[in-house]
C-alpha cells in the first residue's frame, strides 16, 4: 500500500535492503518487502527515505485503567489496576478480531492521544497503577515505542505487560522481552491450517515465542485460546495443544480458554457453548496444566478460581474481576500445605475489582 509521506516517522533497525532495491522489514515473519512510500501489512511500519520507519510512535488509540485480570493475567499482581493502551494496525489478519476497529484501522485519526513514554509511565504512577499494558492491538508492531515506554516505567517502579499474538522474529523478540515483566500470548489454535485460513499467519513462530519466553526469560507468561466452534475446539486439538504446553513451556503456565462471539468477518459461526470451554479446561488439567481457566462467560459459569495444585485448596477466589478469597502466604505459597503457587504476587491482593476507567492524558496536569 502506498501512502502519503509521514512527517513524524521514527527510525527502526530491523530491516535490510534487497538486491532488487526493495527494503525488507525483519520485525515479524511476514517479511514485507517495500518500495519507497509503501506501508507493510501492519500499516504502521513504512518505507521512507530507503529505510523502515514506525509511523505511530507516541500516538495511541486511547487509554483506560482496567483490572489486570482482564488481560487476562490471573497470576500477576492479582486485583491491581493496569493502565492499558494500544495504537493502530496489526501484523495478523484475524477474521474474527474483537478489536477490528483499532487493529484494522487505516485512519490515523484513530490515534486520538499523543503520549511520550515518560508521560505514560508517570500517568500510571500517579494513578496508582502497578503496571502498563500494551494491548488492543499487538505491541510487536510498535516495538520501539513499547520498549521506550517500558524503560520509562521501569525507572518509576511500574511493571509492563504485553498482550500479543507472538508473531515476531528471534532478534527483535529477544530485545522486546528484555523490558517486559509479564505477557499473555494469544495461542489462537494448534494447527497451521487455522492460522493460514483465519489469521493470515503461521503457528510455528508463536510456538517459538512461547518456548523462548517460558524457558529463556524471567517474564511471567500466561496463554489464551479463544475457542471457535468447528474451527479450533475439538478435544483432539486441545489434547495436542495442552500436551505441548506442558512439555515445552512447563506445567506452571496458566491457560485461559475463552468464549468466541461473532465479530468482524466471522458472523456466521455461533458463540462457544459453555460445555466446550469446560471440557477444554478439564483436558488441560488432565494433561498436567496446573492452572486452567474459563473466561468470557457469565461470572456464575466461569471457572475463575485459582486452586493449589498440591492439596486442591482454593488459593484465590474470584467473581468476575473481584477478588473474593485469598489464601496465599507472604511468599505466595498455599496457607494449607505450603506448596508454591506459580506467579508474581504481593503480600495482599489489590482491590481494583471490576472498575473500568477511561483516561485522557491531556486532561491530567502534572510535571514530569
Amino acid at each position: 500500500m502506498t501512502v502519503e509521506r509521514c512527517s513524524e516517522a521514527f527510525p527502526t533497525k530491523y530491516w535490510h535492503t534487497l538486491d532488487d532495491g526493495r527494503v525488507q522489514c525483519d520485525l515479524c515473519p511476514r517479511f514485507c518487502k517495500l518500495h519507497e512510500g509503501q506501508r507493510g501489512f501492519c500499516f504502521v511500519r513504512a518505507r521512507q527515505d530507503d529505510e523502515i520507519v514506525l509511523t505511530t510512535y507516541g500516538r495511541s488509540s486511547g487509554f483506560c485503567v482496567d483490572p489486570i485480570e482482564k488481560k487476562p493475567l490471573n497470576h500477576f499482581l492479582p486485583g491491581t489496576p493496569v493502565l492499558s493502551f494500544g495504537t493502530a494496525g496489526c501484523n495478523l489478519g484475524c477474521r474474527y478480531c474483537q478489536n477490528w476497529d483499532i487493529s484494522k484501522s487505516r485512519e490515523m485519526d484513530t490515534l486520538a492521544d499523543d503520549a511520550s513514554p515518560e508521560t505514560i509511565a508517570e500517568t500510571a504512577r500517579r494513578l496508582d497503577c502497578r503496571s502498563v499494558a500494551f494491548t488492543y492491538n499487538d505491541p510487536v508492531i510498535f516495538h520501539e515505542y513499547a520498549i521506550d515506554v517500558a524503560q520509562a516505567c521501569r525507572e518509576r517502579g511500574v511493571k509492563t505487560v504485553a498482550v500479543t499474538a507472538g508473531e515476531v522474529c528471534p532478534e527483535p523478540r529477544r530485545e522486546f522481552y528484555e523490558y517486559m515483566d509479564a505477557v499473555n500470548v494469544d495461542l489462537k489454535a494448534f494447527t497451521d491450517d487455522f492460522y493460514q485460513r483465519n489469521c493470515a499467519g503461521h503457528l510455528q513462530p508463536v510456538l517459538d515465542t512461547i518456548e523462548y519466553i517460558a524457558n529463556e526469560t524471567d517474564v511471567w507468561i500466561e496463554l489464551t485460546t479463544l475457542l471457535i466452534p468447528g474451527e479450533n475446539d475439538s478435544p483432539e486439538e486441545i489434547e495436542r495443544m495442552t500436551q505441548w504446553v506442558v512439555e515445552h513451556a512447563g506445567p506452571n503456565v496458566p491457560m485461559h480458554f475463552t468464549a468466541f462471539f461473532p465479530a468482524f468477518r466471522m458472523l456466521d459461526i455461533p458463540s462457544t457453548p459453555l460445555k466446550t470451554l469446560q471440557q477444554a479446561r478439564k483436558i488441560a488439567l488432565q494433561n498436567g496444566v496446573r492452572y486452567a481457566y474459563v473466561g468470557n462467560v457469565d461470572d456464575d459459569e466461569a471457572d475463575s478460581g485459582t486452586w493449589c495444585h498440591s492439596c486442591e485448596q482454593l488459593l484465590i477466589g474470584r467473581r468476575g474481576y473481584d477478588i473474593t478469597a485469598w489464601h496465599l502466604d507472604e511468599q505466595g505459597c498455599c496457607q494449607r500445605c505450603g506448596a508454591r503457587c506459580a506467579g508474581v504476587f504481593e503480600e495482599v491482593p489489590g482491590d481494583w475489582g471490576n472498575k473500568r476507567m477511561p483516561v485522557r492524558l491531556h486532561d491530567l496536569t502534572f510535571e514530569l
